[in-house]
């Protein structure tokens, strides 16, 4: 099977950190990803941490897409910015509002994805391939589940290319999602995030941050297997290859994965989809 495949990674925090992400990338470039993201933290707070690791990425020979969070940011500082990313070569930026850090309101000159968006075209043109979010399972901000669709149709249409999807565990979540998009004008690609399942408390714990449903059936089977990591890996592979098999059965654009800086799990679910 032939279809385009991205990492996400983060900007390691220590040293050795960065020499295990090292590690991870060269495991992952066997499968010849379209390209690597690195996230940004919360109003900017990992933006040296990204931009190094962008630049390795980028050194290393890989296409790299450098994360870009908007909310308290001034035109000023993102025009100095994307000066930097397009000085460096980055040819694609992960588009999004971002989160501010705790205890800060809202500040700065754009308040949504799609005020940077309409900002980063009229500034460079189309010097940047600009990926957007989108939430099948509605954002968890959202006044609601229309507001949520206009919003990102509002993305698309400011000048988005394409879009990457938060993780989720239920296929016609994503499908629907894509068909009611495309109903409203928005026909660009919309590739699915895939988070493989390694701990079930780290799940559990970033799901109810973002908002990702996690299905009643396998919160009670991982809930089950307690301490028993291997048996929660085994299980977590299995959930994941059979969604993965139903989305590209379903004729996705590509598959972008969240490897929370590890190789074996992704690459074992890219192995039983003969994606390699």
């Amino acid at each position: 099977m032939t279809l385009p495949i991205s990492f996400e990674f983060f900007p390691p925090k220590t040293a050795e950190g960065a020499d295990k992400l090292r590690l991870t990338r060269q495991a992952l470039y066997s499968h010849r990803p379209e390209f690597c993201s690195v996230t940004f933290g919360a109003g900017g707070s990992t933006q040296e941490g990204t931009f190094g690791t962008v630049r390795e990425i980028l050194e290393e020979g890989v296409a790299a897409a450098c994360h870009f969070s908007c909310v308290g940011a001034t035109k000023a500082t993102v025009r100095q910015q994307l000066a930097v990313l397009q000085a460096m070569g980055v040819k694609r930026l992960v588009a999004l509002r971002g989160d501010l850090p705790s205890g800060y309101g809202i500040g700065g000159e754009f308040h949504y994805a799609s005020d940077l968006v309409a900002f980063i075209r009229a500034e460079t043109g189309e010097a940047f391939h600009i990926e957007v979010g989108a939430y099948p399972e509605i954002h968890p901000q959202a006044k609601s589940a229309d507001a949520d669709l206009k919003a990102f149709v509002t993305k698309v249409k400011a000048g988005a290319n394409s879009a990457i999807t938060q993780y989720f565990f239920n296929a016609d979540a994503y499908l629907r999602f894509v068909d009611d998009a495309r109903r409203l004008g928005a026909d660009v690609p919309v590739v699915p995030g895939i988070m493989p399942i390694t701990s079930s408390t780290q799940l559990m714990r970033f799901s109810d941050a973002c908002g990702a449903e996690i299905p009643r059936w396998i919160r009670l089977r991982l809930q089950g297997f307690g301490d028993d990591t291997l048996s929660i890996r085994s299980f977590g592979l299995d959930v994941m290859t059979a969604l993965c098999e139903q989305l590209c059965t379903a004729g996705v654009p590509g598959i972008h994965f969240y490897t929370m800086n590890q190789a074996a799990a992704t690459t074992e679910i890219i192995r039983r989809l003969k994606l390699a």
